[in-house]
């Protein structure tokens, strides 16, 4: 009897114990949901440092960083790249200047000044806002070795004040031939912009690659720093108070690198200075006049090299996340904040206000020659601007009545660079050398031609012309793209799909490093 007793009581203590379980369990779980639903659930967590890696975003990144050693000029330093060797050692020499480094612009040998200033500042952005992801795997090092490569002909470009060298060689010369770098011997020429031949949008775009730059160095050089944010003001000074179009200066340059205006130049030069100094000049100046009437506050744009109006109001924007009292409330900020905002609704394929630039798989789709370089900036400005709402917990971006939490942003970013990999109806990858099937007839004229075969300006068109596949890989580079309709022709004669670029070897390496891993946005880049 005393048994049973005892063993009735046991149990009853067993249940009490189960159902005070069930109660703490049950406070718990709400609790949790509660935090989840304040917080936007997944969206609401804040990463920390670099988390695991995703392999694919890596392994991508590790040969798109190469291309900048395939375009490199100059006297080469530790040449990973086994088919290039110096060239253009003697560019400048006619104007007593250094100009030999700096990179060729795309499949060619030209060196123009615009484009590789705009590739600088947007590889400068990508170390300030995804260095501790770069680094994870291992390629921070090498992209800063590579914006050096660049700063270092810039400083060299800009012997005086109100001279800045934007050009080296003769682009119709230049395109007559088909040889390599190392074999060049055609004349170099240099062009320059100054008060009497202004060029507002390539002196300011070389301020904000200054600017920027300053920011990348301080810690590791403060006196190549320093340097940097000279010549960074002193270029801003001179496109400002001498305002005109490069393109209208030389006008040989309208062919290639034709400049639609010099506003967008301005206000991103002046933001990047504000990020390089705190100084309130440049804050005023992008939120005063000059915002009014160069921002196109409503009217959302695409990010190129010609364009940086996108850019600048995304990176204006990080500063009402992150910014103190004289920023996170300051009205002109508020009014790029909501440009930026419309232009990351316009990405959006579920948006009210999508954009109907996109092919039927969803790739933005803009023009026929290059055309995946707006995609893939595109989907650069939407990773940051998701970052900067889940490191602010700013959980939701409202398009015309729609919400979006930075998931739907990151689904979005993920889709483009998935695109460029792959994932596309022809499942080939158009970043060269990812994956078994990538383009073999890339237009560049290094990779067409056997590293042992000299030729001359002419009877190296047999190279292109040849139905055989490039001897040399172009690694790393990212093609120009499918046509509309997601076909692709690998042909080397076919340069509007087949032609690389720097400037576009700088957004997917933005892109790709800020998906390779996860970690929080920095706050301030100083």
């Amino acid at each position: 009897m005393g048994a049973k007793s005892r063993c009735k009581g046991w149990w009853a203590w067993l249940l009490v114990l189960a159902i005070f379980g069930l109660v703490v369990g049950a406070v718990v779980l709400a609790v949790v949901k509660k935090v989840k639903k304040n917080s936007g659930g997944d969206d609401g967590a804040v990463p920390g440092p670099p988390g695991a890696i995703t392999q694919k975003y890596s392994d991508a990144l590790k040969l798109a960083v190469q291309f900048f050693d395939v375009q490199k000029s100059g006297q080469l330093v530790d040449n990973k790249i086994s088919w290039r060797g110096d060239s253009g050692l003697k560019d400048g020499s006619d104007v007593r200047l250094d100009l030999s480094k700096g990179m060729y612009d795309a499949g060619d040998q030209m060196k123009f000044g615009f484009p590789m200033a705009y590739t600088a500042t947007v590889l400068s952005w990508t170390i300030l806002e995804y260095g501790d992801q770069m680094d994870a795997v291992n390629q921070l090092q090498t992209a800063q070795a590579s914006l050096k490569w660049i700063t270092d002909f810039l400083v060299n470009a800009h012997p005086k004040d109100n001279v800045l060298y934007v050009q080296v060689g003769d682009p119709k010369k230049d395109h007559a031939c088909w040889y390599r770098p190392e074999d060049m011997t055609e004349s170099r020429p240099v062009t320059q912009v100054n008060t009497s031949a202004p060029g507002t949008d390539v002196a300011a775009e070389t301020a904000a690659a200054m600017a920027s730059a300053s920011l990348v160095f301080k810690k590791s050089d403060a006196t190549y720093s320093d340097t940097l944010l000279k010549h960074a003001k002193q270029l801003f000074t001179f496109a400002d108070k001498n305002r005109g179009s490069y393109s209208e200066s030389i006008p040989e340059v309208q062919q290639f690198y034709n400049s639609t205006g010099y506003g967008d130049e301005l206000l991103w030069a002046a933001a990047w200075l504000y990020h390089a100094t705190g100084d309130k000049e440049y804050l005023d100046y992008v939120t005063g006049e000059n915002g009014d009437e160069f921002a196109q506050f409503g009217k959302p744009t695409w990010f190129s090299w010609d364009n940086k109006l996108a850019g600048t109001q995304v990176l204006l924007s990080r500063l009402t996340f992150f910014g103190g009292k004289d920023t996170s409330d300051n009205s002109g900020l508020q009014k790029y904040r909501k440009t930026a905002e419309a232009v990351i609704c316009g990405f959006l394929p579920s948006s009210p206000t999508a954009t109907k630039s996109r092919t039927d798989n969803g790739l933005i789709w803009v023009s026929e020659w290059n055309a995946l370089q707006q995609p893939v900036a595109a989907a650069f400005l939407a990773a940051l601007y998701s970052d900067y709402m889940l490191t602010s917990r700013s959980t939701k971006l409202e398009c015309d009545g729609d919400t979006y939490k930075p998931s739907d942003i990151r689904k979005f970013v993920r889709s483009q660079a998935d695109y460029v990999l792959g994932d596309n109806p022809m499942k080939m990858s158009y970043l060269v050398g990812y994956g078994d099937k990538y383009p073999k007839y890339v237009h560049h004229r290094g990779a067409s031609i056997p590293a042992n075969q000299k030729t001359g300006c002419k009877d190296g068109f047999k190279y292109l012309d040849s139905t055989d596949p490039n001897p040399n890989i172009a690694v790393g580079a990212l093609v120009g793209g499918p046509f509309l309709n997601e076909t692709y022709i690998d042909a080397r004669n076919n340069s509007k799909q087949a032609e690389p670029s720097t400037y576009n070897s700088a957004v997917i390496v933005g892109l790709l490093s800020s998906l390779v891993t996860t970690s929080s946005a920095v706050k301030s880049f100083t």
